[in-house]
């Protein structure tokens, strides 16, 4: 027996799905849980976005946990999986293959080969023509994302929701979760003029040259301001989106491992995200889901919805579809 038995079943299709394209029905509580009933492949061929994950959290400065998030959004992404995308009812895998890749293979007693796997992991991806959409992991993984990612396209214009500017000082080597973009704009991985951080609400006297909305700055202004300000400063550079989740309010996103009140609200979050359609897109991650902080899956299921709907503006952009 082989695959081509189960080719009209709409069940486990993370495995016995065929084609890149398309969606069927899945019993939401069952089956095997890819990325929004995805095919598990490794077979970049074809593939125009790759989701993996990178389970690795061992650079936290809090809370652990974050090594527990690709299965998190995973599980999350069932709901998403079977109903049209809100608010215009498109289907992105009419037009966009996207495959889910599984988990970057890390070796937890070798710390130190941590971002040499990551960045090989990248670039396998990268250079097949595919783009990455990961989900970490504590936010340390973004630098050798980054690093894969520049080494294709440049200095890049990173698009950065957090409660942290995560550009502390590296000195004497330190590499954390805090500290690993500014050993990327050392590095010449980040163009600071065209960068832009949305959501900060902790102190940081230094922004590295970048421009900061900061989570009063959203509150106030709406979420209409800050979809033009990113544009304006982002222009038609190469762009990553990285969301670390604990840009949203711990009311909202209370399954992180660094929590800091007075975030965007998921509507917010939502909002300005399915509004930067006019943004070069290279890439995205969404970083920092502990699960075991979760209540009934909220936080989850709104990382989820983040990168559903990168998808889905992914979609309308290959469609040239006015968002």
């Amino acid at each position: 027996m082989s695959i081509d038995d189960f080719e009209d079943l709409d069940t486990d299709q993370a495995f016995t799905k065929k084609s890149l394209y398309g969606r069927a029905n899945e019993m939401t509580y069952g089956g095997a849980l890819s990325f929004l009933r995805r095919k598990y492949t490794k077979d970049l061929k074809g593939v125009d976005i790759a989701v993996s994950g990178i389970p690795y959290d061992a650079a936290t400065s809090f809370r652990p946990g974050a090594r527990f998030g690709p299965k998190a959004i995973r599980e999350a992404s069932v709901q998403l999986a079977e109903l049209l995308a809100f608010p215009d009812g498109i289907d992105p895998f009419k037009t966009l293959a996207v495959s889910d890749y599984g988990d970057c293979e890390l070796d937890y007693g070798f710390h130190g080969n941590v971002v040499s796997q990551i960045e090989a992991h990248a670039t396998t991806i990268l250079n097949a023509g595919v783009e990455m959409l990961t989900f970490g992991g504590d936010h340390f993984v973004t630098y050798p994302l980054l690093r894969a990612h520049a080494a294709k396209h440049g200095p890049i214009a990173l698009v950065h929701f957090d409660a942290h500017t995560d550009s502390w000082p590296d000195e004497d080597g330190r590499l954390d979760h805090g500290t690993m973009f500014s050993r990327a704009i050392k590095e010449n991985l980040i163009d600071t003029e065209h960068s832009i951080q949305i959501g900060i609400r902790t102190h940081n006297s230094n922004t590295k040259g970048t421009t900061i909305l900061d989570a009063p700055w959203v509150h106030e202004n709406g979420v209409k301001k800050v979809i033009k300000k990113i544009i304006d400063v982002v222009k038609d550079r190469p762009a990553y989106l990285t969301f670390d989740i604990d840009g949203l309010d711990p009311a909202y996103a209370p399954g992180t491992g660094t929590p800091v009140a007075g975030g965007l609200t998921s509507a917010q979050a939502l909002g300005i995200i399915r509004g930067l359609g006019d943004l070069n897109f290279i890439g995205a991650d969404v970083v920092e889901v502990a699960p075991a902080y979760d209540h009934a899956e909220i936080t989850a299921i709104l990382a989820a919805t983040i990168a559903h709907d990168y998808l889905v503006l992914r979609a309308q952009q290959k469609n040239k579809i006015k968002i």
